[in-house]
């Protein structure tokens, strides 16, 4: 059972989280829950909490946006409802019919995207699905929230004789206006509306001259507002008419509550539906601004807060465009305690605040801002004691307080709790406090709990370092300008950098050396060495940042290169695939070449179809039949290979033009006679054969594997026998 006092959550401002949330709610009943929200008990109830604000907040990427869900409060209708023999007034009623629709429209959709939103289906489906409530509604109101005429057949008779008496109205009324305005009767505006009844303007010098019941005069007293006599018979007729209208309403109105009455729980359901789903949005749009996960929840006590960021502190950055320092913390059974020293505005307070705040928001059902792969674990409690915490109220001091406090802590103190103490000690004499602070530690470490602690005392430095399962931690300062970075820094104490921050402030010299003259030797000693090692391990962090980033350049360098390669390696398979297809090509064609030769010479038909039978039946014996698949497979690396060497060819072609061009800029080199023997190569081509004869002007060409033959003028010499 998690105990979380309201001292901590004022400690943590947990509160400003849920303000925060609160105003991003869209209802007031969702604002209020949002302002209700404390540390759930029940893990699968948090869970489903967290998994539900996670999957909110996953539809603010993918294509399946939730539907609206904002609703207007019907808290008042629905008790209204309750009361027997009440009705509600049409407005309440087109409130709850909208309410209806909004639901089962969520409820529709989460059914249908129930892969996406799987924990908000969950919750989806305890509310009953009806479109009982709407079509009631439907039948009586219209979209705009007015009666349907059709709503009774009383009513339907009632408006279309309504309608008709007040065309009789109008023509009686426009005939009375057309004969006295004749008359000179009437004032330049004719006519008027008193008591939503049609009026003459009637100059007052005239009014005993026009018929009719006179509703009042203009505020000068010069003109008399009279209903026309022949209006007045069929004005109280519709009077008459209007209260049956208005009698009807009320009947069917009556109906329509007591047909709706059964439903009061749904409706009660609805709205805590809708309501948690409001604050569920406004959650999963406060983690989107603070850039919120869900880390892992693991049963093994674990807290492992990587790249943390204190919410409320981001976000007063964010707005003022300043950066915020993210720290990365671990707790585990081998680590339990971790105690932070060092000077102050270090930022040793937030780094504390920020794993309290985060876990307690987690604890809440709030994702938080850390790292995807942070872990943490459920604690049964979380105990603060942070800044000043002197109570006027109760005549206390700030020591006094403390000690309170402290007592309370020895109380709740076990292997699931949390505790975390700012400035750890102070408030009374620095010996006394600092052995009193340290008897504490060790009995907190004793009961095997989980806490991080500040403080400017050595005593509680020693002793975290003698403790197994505890360790200190300092916020790094640069050591040349002595300003902080910001960033926390594991398993060493840190200094106060005390006369080092006077000296910055322009403290005298000689003022220093006198107050290190007044402590003892061994204290300052003690300090230097800190500040000296603290100043060494920011040296050492600046450079493995450097080293870092150098292996991270070498490495993206090195997976360019094995691109590269495997890029180079491929091309080159391919080009040795096409060489040897070319070279069996060619192979072919010469032997074509030859018997087409020879036929030509003996016009032997059967020897020409034997050679042709030949050839083919030698090739075929070096084919084996594809699959489809890899018929397909070669057709792509065709396909493939096509295109890359139709793209080298065009760049041969510019090649050769350009050859061109500087050859005929260039004069010929003389011609060499070519002979047998003599290693040549085709002017457009790079493989060097020897010539083996030579017969009217055509040359047989070797290149080892086969002989061509070609006309010696299409040969370019390369080198003598």
């Amino acid at each position: 059972m998690i105990s979380i006092t309201a001292k901590t959550l004022q400690d943590l401002e947990f509160t400003t989280i849920l303000e925060t949330i609160s105003a991003i709610c869209n209802t007031e009943i969702g604002k209020e829950k949002a302002l209700a929200i404390t540390p759930i008990i029940d893990k699968d109830v948090l869970m489903n909490a967290l998994l539900q604000t996670s999957e909110y907040l996953s539809s603010f990427s993918n294509n399946n946006a939730i539907p609206n869900h904002g609703f207007e409060n019907s808290t008042t209708d629905i008790k209204m409802l309750g009361i027997e023999d009440s009705f509600l007034e049409v407005a309440s009623f087109r409130k709850i019919a909208t309410l209806s629709e909004t639901v089962n429209v969520l409820l529709l959709f989460f059914k249908k995207f129930n892969d996406y939103y799987p924990k908000l289906n969950e919750r989806a489906i305890t509310v009953e699905y009806t479109k009982f409530i709407i079509q009631k509604i439907d039948e009586v109101v219209d979209k705009y929230g007015v009666i349907k005429d059709n709503a009774s057949p009383d009513l339907i008779n009632i408006r279309r004789d309504m309608s008709v008496v007040r065309g009789k109205v109008n023509q009686s009324f426009g005939q009375a206006l057309s004969s006295y305005n004749s008359l000179g009767y009437l004032d330049d505006i004719k006519e008027s509306f008193v008591d939503n009844r049609r009026v003459l303007a009637v100059l007052a010098m005239y009014r005993r001259k026009v018929k009719g019941s006179i509703l009042g005069s203009s505020k000068t007293g010069s003109i008399s507002y009279i209903e026309p006599e022949a209006t007045l018979k069929y004005s109280r007729e519709l009077n008459n008419l209007e209260y049956e209208e208005r009698e009807e309403i009320t009947r069917i109105l009556k109906k329509l509550s007591n047909d709706i009455r059964p439903y009061i729980d749904l409706l009660k359901a609805y709205q805590d539906f809708l309501s948690d789903v409001d604050v569920i949005a406004a959650k999963a749009k406060y983690a989107f601004k603070i850039n919120g996960v869900l880390p892992k929840i693991s049963e093994n006590k674990r807290l492992f807060f990587r790249e943390a960021f204190h919410p409320i502190l981001y976000l007063n950055n964010k707005s003022k465009g300043e950066k915020t320092f993210p720290q990365t913390i671990e707790l585990t059974n081998e680590n339990r305690i971790i105690v932070i020293s060092g000077p102050n505005a270090g930022g040793k307070t937030i780094s504390l605040k920020t794993v309290g705040l985060l876990q307690l928001m987690l604890q809440s059902g709030l994702l938080i801002p850390v790292h995807e792969r942070s872990e943490t674990f459920l604690f049964d409690r979380i105990l603060t004691d942070i800044g000043d915490n002197q109570s006027i109220e109760n005549h206390l001091s700030t020591y006094s307080y403390r000690l309170k406090n402290m007592n309370y802590f020895l109380k709740k103190c076990n292997a699931k709790t949390l505790f975390l103490i700012d400035e750890f000690g102070t408030g009374s004499d620095p010996e006394l406090g600092g052995a009193l602070a340290e008897t504490f530690l060790e009995e907190f470490y004793h009961r095997e709990a989980f806490g991080i602690i500040t403080t400017h005392y050595s005593n509680l430095k020693i002793l975290a370092n003698e403790l197994p399962f505890a360790s200190n931690a300092n916020m790094l300062f640069d050591e040349k300008s002595l300003e902080p970075m910001y960033q926390l820094i594991l398993g060493q104490a840190g200094s106060s950098f005390t006369f080092e921050v006077a000296q910055k402030n322009g403290i005298p010299f000689g003022l220093i050396n006198r107050a290190k003259k007044k402590i003892e030797v061994g204290k300052v000693r003690f300090d230097k060495t800190i500040a000296t090692l603290q100043k060494e391990r920011s040296k050492l962090e600046k450079t493995s940042i450097n080293l870092k980033e150098e292996e991270s350049k070498a490495r993206e360098e090195s997976k360019k290169m094995e691109l590269t390669n495997a890029k180079i390696k491929e091309k080159l398979e391919r080009y040795q695939e096409l060489y040897d297809a070319n070279q069996r090509l060619i192979y072919i064609g010469q032997k074509l070449d030859d018997a087409s030769e020879a036929y030509f010479n003996n016009k032997n038909k059967k020897v020409l179809l034997g050679e042709l039978l030949k050839i083919v039946e030698i090739e075929n014996s070096k084919r084996r039949k594809l699959s489809v698949k890899e018929k397909e497979v070669k057709a792509v690396i065709q396909k493939q290979v096509v295109e890359e060497v139709t793209v080298k060819v065009e760049e041969i072609r510019k090649e050769k033009k350009e050859k061109k061009i500087k050859a005929a800029i260039v004069p010929d080199k003389p011609k060499v006679v070519l002979k047998v023997g003599d290693r040549v190569r085709m002017t457009d081509g790079k493989s060097i054969g020897t010539i083996d004869k030579i017969e009217k002007n055509k040359a047989v060409v070797n290149y080892g594997v086969f002989t061509s033959k070609v006309s010696v003028d299409q040969l370019e010499f390369v080198q003598e026998k």
